[in-house]
């Protein structure tokens, strides 16, 4: 009875608040950036349906939007944890909007020419400032609260990237493949829809710049304990220098599965609307509205994994979802009629958790070298700039088959979280607790 009652004070002394009250105004802007870049995001693959009548060209050709969206991604993160670093979080933050609006209102000159490689430049420096903010957001969403806590506050604030995901495929359904339908293949569209996205970013740049909450100081971390060491996500003891980050294996493997985790998923969304319409002979709309179904799966899945992540160590987590989406990829394969279509919705579900928990576990414990870290994982986004095209060259063959390929990337994200506990040097130290009773 002893043993209980100390294990339940234990329990609840051990429960951390995903955030405190005074960073609640902080906190809720980051999630609305999350929102938004989940919108564009998704967008993006309905434009590749899109732009492959209105502009005629051939589904090879159309993933060079992705090549665009995620080279930006690759060459954007560094410079902008290095930004990040110089000038902090705010600036970044700041920077980031800028980019992503005049990438928006780029599509203004696009539309007007009717030119592809116009349109892929709008989406480069969109997409460089959609790199920027996830290059800063993630570890600011970390760092506001204890790094115990840090998988949950990312997991919920990627919810709302989920949410944001969800909007992007509806309203491109809506305004664009539904013009598809009624022969409006012009690119008018096209372009209202980016304008109006354009100066929601300007306007959210305004109210960051004249807010307090933007000036919040981050909160001063405790120690652990059991450990007696900091368990911010900040200002943990750790090498100063970038170069002793190969040395941390969790970190090097974390951007390895980035990589492939990120490969997966755009891979798995450039073709869904495709699948749709050549595997279950669905109009370009309606599989596009399939497409927004299947992002609030990811929704549910986010706060699901949040949840769960109370009860099961989130790299276990990581490892079962990773486990389901390989069942789920050899089902989507096999071409089964509603049966393949359903998994395919159910990827994103299991898809959910593993971008930020991925995220999370790499940058944990490494103190001064946690911003240099974050650019580096997310330019992991070079597996969604490569896979695309090489699941377009499958595709064009047999649609269903191509999804045999984001087995291989599942694969490793499972083999990262199985082996995290021994990836992660710190891991043990941090997480041993001793349940010995006292007398």
């Amino acid at each position: 009875m002893a043993i209980f009652t100390q294990r339940y004070v234990a329990m609840k002394t051990d429960r951390i608040p995903l955030t405190d009250k005074k960073y609640y105004l902080l906190f809720g802007f980051l999630t609305t950036i999350f929102l938004m870049w989940g919108l564009a995001l998704t967008l993006m693959d309905v434009l590749n349906k899109h732009f492959q009548t209105a502009l005629h060209i051939s589904k090879s050709r159309s993933a060079l939007i992705q090549l665009a969206t995620f080279g930006a991604y690759t060459l954007v993160a560094l410079p902008a944890g290095i930004y990040m670093k110089r000038f902090g979080y705010r600036k970044a933050i700041l920077a980031g909007l800028f980019l992503f609006s005049i990438g928006a209102f780029l599509f203004i000159p696009a539309a007007n020419r009717g030119s592809f490689e116009y349109f892929l430049m709008a989406l480069f420096i969109l997409a460089s400032g959609m790199a920027a903010l996830e290059t800063v957001a993630h570890p600011y969403v970390a760092a506001l609260g204890d790094q115990r806590t840090s998988d949950q506050r990312i997991n919920f604030a990627q919810s709302f990237n989920g949410l944001g995901g969800v909007i992007g495929p509806a309203i491109g359904s809506f305004f664009l493949l539904k013009a598809e339908q009624q022969h409006l293949s012009d690119l008018s569209t096209v372009k209202t829809l980016y304008v109006a996205i354009g100066c929601v970013i300007a306007l959210m740049g305004l109210v960051f710049v004249f807010s307090p909450f933007s000036s919040t100081s981050l909160p001063q971390e405790a120690a652990h304990p059991q450990t007696g060491e900091r368990s911010g996500a900040m200002q943990l003891a750790a090498p100063a220098s970038v170069r002793h980050l190969i040395h941390e294996k969790h970190f090097v493997f974390s951007v390895v599965a980035q990589f492939f985790n990120v490969a997966a998923q755009a891979g798995t969304w450039a073709y869904f609307i495709n699948y749709g319409e050549e595997v279950l002979h669905l109009s370009a709309e309606h599989a596009g509205y399939f497409f927004s179904l299947s992002i609030f799966l990811l929704v549910i899945g986010r706060f699901t994994g949040t949840f769960l992540m109370r009860y099961i160590k989130p790299h276990k987590l990581l490892a079962i979802f990773a486990f389901c989406n390989i069942l789920m990829c050899m089902i989507v394969a096999q071409s089964a009629g509603w049966v393949s279509f359903a998994a395919l919705l159910m990827i994103n579900f299991f898809f959910s958790i593993m971008y930020p928990t991925i995220f999370s576990l790499g940058l944990k414990d490494l103190g001064s070298c946690t911003q240099q870290a974050s650019s580096f994982i997310v330019m992991g986004f070079l597996g969604g700039a490569i896979f695309p095209p090489l699941m377009g060259l499958i595709a064009n063959r047999h649609m269903a088959a191509s999804y045999y390929l984001p087995i291989l990337c599942y694969i490793t994200i499972f083999a990262f979280g199985i082996r995290y506990p021994r990836l992660n040097k710190h891991y043990r130290t941090l997480h041993k607790v001793d349940h010995t009773p006292k007398n």
